[in-house]
């Protein structure tokens, strides 16, 4: 395996400048560089699942799939192959701005599947929708009234806190609502929700394949119900299909 002094790192712009970008059916700009170890076909299923009602939200972005997004650099760097050192210097994803284009840097080599990567793109995507567009009224009233009824857990550690601090009681029977913490939950449950529905449109997953930390994971029931709320305001592409299925016990 080589080392890696024998991997020399790029600027992002310089990967930018040499790469070429592509656009998918549904309008995502898109680009592969290096020994990702994605086949073209794979890379163009994923981008593709991103809904095209949303796309217009993210037309100034691009995202680009590279072995290594470097963390401990001033300036985005990436790397053209993988070594066990560069790849602990990594991270999932750098950001970085050209001009006009804001360019996602998403590294392949630090996942160890298909199910990785295609979160990891998805939940960059739904981030940069919510920068771009805000959270829909209608999902922030869903949420809410599942707030309120106190459904059980949430889909990640950020929504998790920012709904238990939105909710947080001060002072007697008085309940108290954080209008920031509110915001930032709607947010981090939206970007969840959708980077979820995104993920079940493009591979087959188990729902609680997605804990990552240790917090209650949301009521299947609850998610399902924001899901198809999601599929409701971004229909699938043609080729696509969305359903949730229940595993039942014996």
């Amino acid at each position: 395996m080589a080392s890696s002094a024998q991997v020399e790192l790029w600027q992002a712009e310089k990967v930018a400048a040499q790469v070429a970008v592509a656009q998918a059916p549904n309008g995502i700009h898109y680009a592969m560089w290096g020994e990702t170890r994605v086949s073209d076909a794979d890379l163009e299923r994923l981008v593709s699942a991103v809904p095209a009602t949303l796309s217009a939200a993210v037309d100034h972005r691009a995202y680009y799939f590279v072995p290594l997004a470097i963390a401990d650099t001033d300036e985005t760097m990436v790397a053209p192959g993988y070594t066990v050192d560069l790849g602990d210097r990594a991270i999932c994803h750098r950001n970085a701005v050209f001009g006009s284009t804001e360019a996602v840097f998403l590294s392949t080599r630090l996942v160890e599947d298909r199910f990785g990567l295609a979160f990891e793109f998805f939940i960059n995507v739904a981030h940069n929708f919510v920068e771009a567009a805000g959270v829909p009224e209608s999902f922030a009233a869903l949420a809410w009234l599942q707030a309120e009824a106190q459904v059980r857990g949430e889909t990640s550690q950020d929504a998790w806190e920012t709904r238990r601090r939105a909710q947080d009681s001060h002072g007697g029977n008085q309940r108290s609502i954080d209008e920031r913490a509110r915001s930032a939950y709607f947010e981090s449950a939206f970007s969840d929700a959708l980077a979820i529905y995104m993920l079940s449109l493009a591979v087959d997953f188990d729902y609680h394949d997605l804990r990552e930390r240790d917090y209650p994971l949301l009521a299947a029931p609850a998610l399902a119900e924001r899901l198809r709320h999601v599929a409701s305001l971004f229909p699938a592409n043609s080729g696509y299909e969305f359903q949730v299925l229940y595993r039942r016990k014996g």
